[in-house]
């Protein structure tokens, strides 16, 4: 019997990277996922997000794992939008225990934006992703988890850049550390809110990730154009970045019986690189 067996939980980002496999270590543990990805393109984005046939994917390798699984094709930055995915998919299979909370995106380019219109895009776009989107998350869901007052988890991911400055002269990053920043006051504030009714709420804090948002065309170009980045990004340990599993792993442990005590943590998973 798995850790979260007979539980439900809900992964926001779920079609690639990291929140495919959220989706798929969770089923192994015994849990029936409902699955939220935008499978479309943000204006501000340079590089290609998720498509449907990536969610179809995932639905196959969850499916595989023998546990249920509930696909919505949903932008968390439409509270309308991602309520109704989320009432959809628990009318089906149940109330939620979990809920990982990890859609996100970098709104990288190869040349830093000059004109005011861009400039404006690549901020507001990134913020209500990685914060209002975490938001309305946590909105469509924590008032069912109170009321039925079996307890819960909640993981939101953040970033090595929600805990240490990472600008670069650069806004996309700069907007990317604020959000992600922000995400750690938000969960220490339902932390706080939740720890009565035995809901527990936690950060993870990744170092570069092997996944579509650091591995394509349009961020190899970037770090090409500025060399010197790639020692400010370099992780303590010799290791260029971790494997989506890493922070999985890490999930798991927040959202199980074993981190049942756990909360209000910012768990970093980042071969060092918030050491120093």
């Amino acid at each position: 019997m798995g850790s979260l067996e007979g539980k439900v939980a809900l992964v926001t980002g779920a079609a690639r990277g990291q929140g495919r496999s959220h989706a798929i270590r969770l089923a192994q543990e015994g849990a029936s996922i409902v699955a939220v990805d935008i499978c479309d393109d943000i204006e501000a984005v340079s590089y290609q997000l998720s498509t449907p046939e990536d969610l179809k994917e995932t639905v196959r390798l969850v499916e595989e794992q023998d546990q249920q699984i509930d696909a919505h094709i949903a932008d968390i930055r439409d509270y309308e939008q991602l309520s109704a995915a989320i009432e959809a998919g628990t009318a089906k299979l149940g109330p939620l225990d979990v809920v990982v909370a990890n859609a996100g995106i970098w709104a990288v380019s190869v040349e830093q934006p000059q004109e005011r219109a861009r400039r404006e895009l690549v901020w507001k776009d990134t913020i209500d992703v990685n914060l209002t989107g975490v938001w309305h998350t946590l909105e469509a869901t924590v008032p069912a988890m109170v009321e039925r007052g079996a307890g819960g988890a909640i993981v939101i991911t953040s970033s090595t850049a929600g805990l240490k400055g990472s600008t670069a002269n650069d806004l996309s990053l700069t907007a990317y550390t604020a959000a992600k920043h922000a995400l750690v006051g938000l969960m220490r504030g339902y932390a706080k809110d939740l720890a009565p009714h035995m809901i527990r709420v936690n950060t993870v804090h990744p170092t570069g990730v092997t996944t579509q948002m650091n591995m394509n065309d349009v961020v190899s170009e970037y770090l090409e154009k500025r060399p010197s980045l790639m020692d400010v990004m370099a992780n303590p340990m010799p290791v260029p970045s971790v494997d989506p599993l890493d922070i999985s792993n890490a999930v798991l442990y927040l959202v199980a019986d074993s981190g049942r005590y756990v909360t209000g943590v910012t768990l970093s998973v980042d071969a060092g690189f918030n050491i120093a």
